[in-house]
Formats: structure tokens, sequence, C-alpha cells
């Protein structure tokens, strides 16, 4: 793995980045997703999230206006000369991010914290140009699948003896502990979680003779579902596969490989990518599932812009989709009701799953002048309270697995929270330097595979192997 990324380099590669996080936005991966996020005020992509932002792969042209992105609430905002400055990017969850942080300014006065929202498109190169210049904020709300490049380059502040205490880590999201992690040293924790999961529509399955409580386990049985939906007509399908977005297929696709025992992204220069059967075999079942019409034709355009408002249509059978889905189909729904449930992303197996988790990262910029302060703010999102009186209660995921955080008042009165929640236990986020070359480009391999997959009749193991080399190319330069 690469020691040392110069600041000119990762302010160049920004708009690759704005690129990856608005591709995976509608998935709230990572803004894979990864991962920014679409979360409901979500989540997020992932983002992931998240951010419905579609798939941006050019930078605006220089006449473009630059978006304002929207204030901090009134209690997120300070003007005492003694408060932390924490930067969170535009386009994620900011309705949680603003109850965060007003939740810590009521507990704590005398340290408050003056939250501002920066362009998503900027901020890597303001964050790099402020570590260099030592004009950087005390702590950072960072979208998780570039924590890497970060930690990579010393531009964040190593927590790991600071927080040896914090028993909280020890069940803490594991997709966001992997990326905040790097030669054994930890630099992050999680501000907000997105997951990928199963949702599918009751109604739909009950009228086409299917049990409605029992979801599918395994590829076979979503095929072999899908099938049946389909055949209902009237513009139904029994499954949405987005066609043209790499970040969407990394959220929903990605798992279903992982869960079939796949590996897919080369993590440093000399690992193999797309390793595993499992990769040729959710190619062929989603070659397959194409050929059977069981996806709409017009998911073939789907960039992204559109991902997060499938499900709610009524006409989809099952989509992997993310827990921001609750709210918005809940929303969409008001005018043609009908009842949904949600599993995780099986494979080629039944009973295995996997899960893409996507959001953001706390962390605290090389530089900063007040660690010990943002350190106390990291510990206090990860407190039992914390993760159910705020995160629970607006109807966001906890940041840690431990089952007693979704047994609350608030999932009992919208049971999908804690199945969604399930996916934190199986999820994984990508760790590499290369993300947005390898997996969020959209041109690059990952997708480019993809969509031979689904849309041509090209033999299978050429389209791997010339996406693998693709890969491996890439993660070597």
């Amino acid at each position: 793995m690469r020691t040392h990324l110069r600041l000119p380099a990762l302010a160049i590669v920004t708009i690759l980045m704005v690129a990856a996080c608005s591709s995976a936005a509608s998935t709230g991966a990572p803004a894979a997703t990864g991962g920014a996020s679409v979360a409901p005020s979500s989540g997020g992509g992932a983002s992931t999230a998240p951010s419905a932002a579609g798939s941006e792969s050019a930078a605006p042209s220089a006449a473009a206006a630059v978006p304002t992105p929207e204030p901090a609430k009134a209690c997120a905002q300070s003007s005492d000369a003694n408060a932390m400055q924490m930067w969170e990017r535009s386009g994620g969850n900011k309705g949680m991010v603003d109850i965060l942080v007003c939740a810590w300014n009521a507990a704590n006065p005398t340290k408050p914290i003056n939250l501002s929202y920066i362009v998503h498109t900027e901020m890597v190169a303001k964050i790099a140009q402020g570590v260099a210049s030592g004009d950087v904020p005390d702590l950072m709300g960072m979208d998780l699948i570039y924590a890497p490049q970060f930690e990579n380059a010393g531009q964040l502040v190593d927590i790991t003896d600071q927080s040896k205490d914090w028993s909280e880590l020890a069940d803490v999201s594991p997709g966001h502990k992997t990326v905040a992690t790097f030669n054994d040293r930890l630099y992050g924790v999680p501000l907000y979680a997105d997951v990928s999961a199963l949702f599918y529509n009751k109604d739909l399955f009950t009228k086409a003779g299917l049990d409605p409580n029992k979801p599918p386990t395994s590829l076979a049985e979503i095929r072999s579902y899908a099938d049946k939906i389909t055949a209902l007509g009237n513009g139904v399908t029994g499954y949405y596969l987005p066609g043209n977005c790499a970040g969407c297929n990394i959220f929903t696709v990605g798992p279903l490989m992982w869960a079939s025992g796949a590996t897919i992204e080369a993590n440093k220069c000399g690992d193999e990518p797309l390793v595993g059967d499992g990769v040729k075999a959710v190619d062929q079942w989603a070659r397959d599932m194409v050929a059977a019409k069981n996806v709409p034709e017009g998911a073939r355009a789907e960039t992204g812009a559109t991902f997060a408002e499938q499900f709610g249509t009524g006409k989809i059978g099952m989509m992997g989709t993310g827990n921001f889905n609750i709210v918005l189909a809940r929303d969409q729904m008001k005018d043609h009701p009908f009842q949904f449930g949600i599993s995780l992303l099986p494979g080629t197996e039944a009973g295995k799953y996997a899960s893409f988790i996507g959001g953001d990262l706390v962390v605290i910029p090389k530089g900063s002048k007040r660690v010990d302060d943002s350190l106390a703010f990291m510990h206090y999102l990860l407190n039992d309270t914390q993760q159910v009186e705020l995160y629970a209660k607006a109807l966001n995921l906890p940041t840690r697995t431990d089952p007693k955080l979704t047994d609350n008042q608030y999932y009992k009165a919208e049971p999908l929270m804690g199945d969604v929640a399930k996916a934190l236990a199986v999820g994984k986020t990508p760790y590499s330097l290369t993300f947005f070359e390898q997996i969020n480009d959209p041109a690059g391999p990952w997708l480019q595979q993809l969509q031979k997959a689904y849309y041509t009749t090209d033999p299978l193991d050429q389209v791997i192997n010339d996406a693998k080399t693709a890969m491996k190319a890439i993660s070597c330069k």
C-alpha cells in the first residue's frame, strides 16, 4: 500500500471523488456509498449516500453556479468564541447531523460546536488545503469510503490510544471501523450509517401466491419469486437492477457477491479483484433475470437519479436498496398504499447474507486545536443513550450492533427499522485507495463488467477477466 499521498494529488482527485459520491448518492452508500446518503432527514452514500444526486461523472463547468449548502439548524450553530468548528459535507444525512450537534450543544454549553456544511464537491480540496495551511476545523464529518486516503496521507489525528478504554468500540459498525482503521490504528468513529437490504412488496407477494411473511433466502428463490411476480403483468416486475449506476450496484449487487463468497475490489497493489465463483454466479443470475424480463426495461438507463424512487411506485416486487427507503417509500405510497417487508440480501447459498455499510465518519483533522473536546464528542455519539434517544428516535440506524440498541420504543412503533438494522451485523465497507477508479467511476471496470453481464451474451469468463485486469492495473497506479 502506498505510504504517502501528496496534498496536490488529493486536491486534483476532488472531481473524481465527487463523481463517486454522486454515483453512490442515490444508494446511501459510500457513497459507494460508496457512500453519501439519501437518508431521510434519512441517511447515509453512502451517503453514499446518499443525496439522490444521480451519477455525475464530471465537474460542473466553470460557468456553472456553485450550490450553496443549506445552513445548519440554529441550535447546531454557535458564535461563542470558544466554540469548536465542525465541517460536514452537504448531500449527506443533514437531519441526523443537525440533531447530534444540537444535542451536544444543549448538554455542553461551555464547549459548543459550530457546524458548517461544505459543498460536497469542494470538501476534499478544502480540507486538503486546510491541512497544508494549518487552517482546519476541530472535527469533521467525512464520507467513510474516502477515509483510507486521508489516513494514508497522514492528515487525520490517530485516536487509538485516547479511545482504548471506550467499551462501545467493541460493537461499533464493522464497515465504519474497517475504513477508520489504518495500519492497526484508529482514526474515527461512525457519524451515521446507511445499509443495503432487500425490500419486498408484500401485496405483490400475496397476489403472486407467495407467502408475504417469507422473503427469499437465496438468489435462486429471488429468481423463482420474481418469475411469479412478473407474471402478474400490468407493468409489474419482480426485481430492480440499476443498469447505469456504478454506486447503486456496489451498494446492492456487491452484497450478493459477498454473500456468495466473492471478493470484489483490490484493496492494494498485488491484490486479486473479482475473486471467487460468486462473481460469475451473480453475473449469470442477473443476466437471466434481465432476459426473463424480471427487471423493467427502463432500469437499463438508471444512473442513480431515480433509483431511490423505484420501490415506492408499488410496481417492483423486490429490490436491493437502503434504510432511507423506509421513509421515502412511505411518503410515496400515500396515493397507493401497500405493505412491504425488509430482509437481508442473500447469496447463492440459502441463509448467507451481506450488506454494504455506508454513511459518514467523524474524524479530527491534523492540526485541530481541540483534540480532547473533539474526542469527547466522538465518545458522546457512541453512548447507549445517544444511540437510542438521538439515532433511533429520529428513525435512523444506530452505529453500533448491540441488539439492545434496537430494542426500543421507536423501533417498536416502526418495526421495519429493527429489520433493516440487522444488516449492520453482516455488513462491510470496501477498503481501497482507488475505490473511485475501480468501482464508482461510471466508465470504470466494475460497471462495465456488470453491464456486459446484464445486457450482452459475451462469455462471462472473458467479461470478468477483462474487468479483473483493469482493476488490478488501477490498484497499482
